[in-house]
């Protein structure tokens, strides 16, 4: 009798495979919970942390740490509600070491879903190849790995400026910026998008003394440019060095200092000196290294191209057949929930849910947020957007400081701004500086995902005292019919 060869390891690991996903981020392993949920059998090949970027060193806990200098921030000011503190100061190792545990507790959340929802998880790199016969398969660590369906999702990682190229001592990433051993007592960071505004915000709070220099005209660029003015003024106002419109020219290290020559909006040349430089210039995404020159695919300023349903395009712009991208990988807007979205939306396609009942990515109410104080929520069109593509618009705001319960928590900076079509009321756009902006903007994406339009708004009845009703002010204030301004 003829022994039966024995399995390889390679054929073990991908017998039945529906689905691989390359990358344990916020796009990747939402997917792959959702494609599980759907009935496939589902791997993930992920060479550092499950998690990714966002629970690991992005979104959950940076927001750990801000929320350590909000607190230290609002004890400092509390006289005027009643509270004074003697002897109160910011002990920053706890606060990282609050945050690093935060995201170990993510790590650990997401194992446990793979592990009940049956997930095999693969410590490795992967790298795409052709079969001899046809189709595409990975090679993870030395390993063939095939699966009828390939997602990538590696997200991305800083950009680097020449001259800007960071060290992990002096100058820095926003990795290393929030794991440093001790608190630098000043900082330059080049670029306020979210991730420099939030730094900037977190560190300017603790006691470092900051500048934030931005090449464009305003902060956050993506944001209503009433609400980055107004944002930039409060900023400011809390200690804030802000250059706007400004190009930095040339860095130089020197000792335990770093000296950063710019030149400012008014064309003359200014240099700052710091102990850290934070560059937040951007990202780009995570596509080298993939091997997806050797399937021909279509690679542009390092994010992948992808059609309507998340198919990798090859140089022709036709689809590759079982190769999918979704999240940072494939470009803006750069965020953990538009990634999420995508691979549910994609994984759903994949799996043949009906077109009817399978969730799309709709980008006008696409939301976003950035964790500075006073917070920025926003949504769909801007204003200068809107009248750009000639939409006939009404313009409302309600400021935090016209309502009763942001008098009450002493929190009155900052305004809801809403841009409505003016024939139909339809919310083309919501932006809110102050209060809990991040979760009020939840409310108008709803409404506008829903097809609300202003009138909808007016018949519903918001509760009383709460920072919710403030949408609701700036939508009667369009029409006019605002009760409390």
């Amino acid at each position: 009798m003829t022994a039966k060869p024995a399995e390889s390891e390679s054929t073990k690991n991908s017998a039945g495979l529906d689905l691989v996903v390359v990358g344990g981020g916020p796009g990747g392993y939402v997917a792959a919970i959702r494609a599980a949920q759907l009935g496939k059998k589902v791997a993930v090949v992920e060479k550092e942390h499950l998690g990714g970027i966002c629970a690991n060193w992005g979104c959950i806990p940076t927001k750990a740490l801000l929320h350590s200098a909000e607190l230290y921030a609002e004890l400092r000011h509390a006289a005027d509600l009643g509270i004074e503190a003697s002897g109160l100061r910011f002990h920053y190792g706890k606060a990282v070491a609050h945050s690093r545990k935060v995201a170990e507790n993510q790590q650990k959340g997401v194992a446990y879903l793979f592990k009940k929802n049956r997930i095999e998880w693969l410590r490795g790199t992967a790298v795409l190849k052709r079969l001899d016969g046809g189709g595409l398969a990975l090679d993870v660590g030395g390993k063939e790995l095939r699966a009828t369906n390939i997602l990538l999702a590696t997200g991305a990682r800083p950009r680097v400026l020449p001259g800007l190229e960071p060290d992990g001592k002096q100058i820095l990433t926003y990795f290393e910026a929030m794991n440093l051993p001790a608190q630098p007592q000043s900082l330059c960071i080049v670029g306020a998008g979210a991730i420099g505004v939030e730094f900037a915000y977190f560190y300017n709070a603790i006691g470092t003394r900051v500048t934030l220099i931005e090449a464009l005209p305003t902060i956050l660029p993506v944001e209503d440019k009433e609400i980055s003015t107004l944002l930039k003024k409060s900023l400011t106002e809390q200690g804030i060095a802000i250059h706007t419109g400004a190009k930095v020219t040339d860095v130089k290290k020197g000792g335990n200092e770093i000296d950063v020559r710019f030149t400012s909006e008014a064309g003359h040349s200014l240099t700052v000196r710091a102990e850290k430089l934070l560059s937040a210039v951007g990202v780009r995404g995570n596509s080298d290294g993939l091997g997806l020159e050797a399937v021909k695919a279509q690679i542009e300023r390092s994010f992948v191209r992808v059609d309507a349903d998340y198919r990798v395009l090859d140089l022709d712009g036709a689809p590759i057949a079982g190769l999918y991208a979704i999240g940072d990988l494939i470009g803006g807007p750069l965020l953990a929930h538009k990634a999420s979205a995508e691979g549910i939306s994609c994984v759903e396609g994949i799996a043949g849910v009906d077109p009817h009942e399978r969730r799309r990515v709709d980008f006008s109410t696409m939301p976003g947020a950035t964790f500075c104080q006073p917070e920025v929520g926003s949504m769909g069109l801007t204003e200068d957007k809107a009248r750009a593509e000639g939409r006939a618009i009404r313009v409302g705001k309600f400021p935090f400081k016209a309502s009763g319960k942001a008098q009450a928590v002493a929190a009155t900076e900052g305004m809801v701004k809403v841009v409505l079509d003016e024939k139909t009321g339809e919310i083309l756009g919501a932006h809110i500086l102050g209060g809990t902006a991040s979760d009020m903007i939840s409310t108008l994406t709803v409404a506008r995902a829903g097809e609300l339009t202003a009138t909808e708004i007016l018949h519903t009845v918001f509760a009383h005292p709460t920072f919710g009703e403030i949408s609701k002010g700036a939508v009667e204030a369009a029409l006019g019919e605002a009760i409390d301004l």
